[in-house]
């Protein structure tokens, strides 16, 4: 039997990434984008994992289906640790990709930075309609560097270099999955899923 589950965010490349790692589970997945308005989820944790649950929670209970949520960001060293929770709105509030960036790198020059160890980190929930909660996380070390590279990927992804010299925005999405953080969030949270769902 097939399960409805939102998945909580209007980012096209998250939902596309997400949709191919949950293929072979007996889940239909939806987008927020196919519900007109819903409220927008307040994100006032202190953490990635606190932000997650709460939108988890949020439009799943708006939604009467269950949901999946992620929170997902950028720590860079030389900034301490920022943009962190805000690495979607770095910029403002209604910032884009590119804006965050610009501002990303005016930081790094401010400190006189051309490049500084990084990580990204995202905390997946799941949550459903009956209270069940699964939780899981992934990191993914690595580099930023102000000169961007790659045209795949999103957010921070050009300026994020691995240990092999390529930036996040050279790999295929297939590529990107076994390495990211989302990745790795997503493997543990389909093993949890096949658990809870077959």
């Amino acid at each position: 039997m097939m399960k409805t589950v939102v998945i909580a965010t209007k980012n096209k490349g998250k939902i596309k990434e997400l949709l191919e790692e949950f293929t072979g589970l007996p889940i239909k997945v939806r987008s927020l984008d196919e519900f007109s308005d819903l409220p927008t989820a307040k994100e006032n944790g202190d953490s990635f994992a606190e932000n997650a649950l709460i939108k988890a929670k949020f439009y799943s209970q708006q939604t009467g289906m269950a949901c999946i949520a992620d929170d997902s960001g950028l720590e860079i060293d030389a900034l301490n640790k920022r943009p962190g929770i805000y690495s979607a709105r770095f910029a403002g509030e209604a910032s884009d990709d590119q804006a965050n960036n610009h501002k990303m790198i005016d930081e790094l020059n401010n400190v006189h930075c051309v490049e500084s160890s990084a990580r990204y980190k995202c905390a997946l929930v799941f949550y459903d309609v009956n209270g069940k909660i699964f939780q899981t996380e992934g990191i993914c070390e690595g580099t930023i560097k102000i000169v961007p590279s790659g045209v795949n990927g999103f957010g921070y992804d050009p300026y994020f270099y691995l240990s092999d010299k390529k930036s996040m925005a050279q790999l295929s999405i297939r590529e990107k999955q076994i390495i990211s953080h989302r990745g790795e969030a997503v493997c543990k949270m389909k093993k949890l899923l096949a658990g809870y769902l077959l």
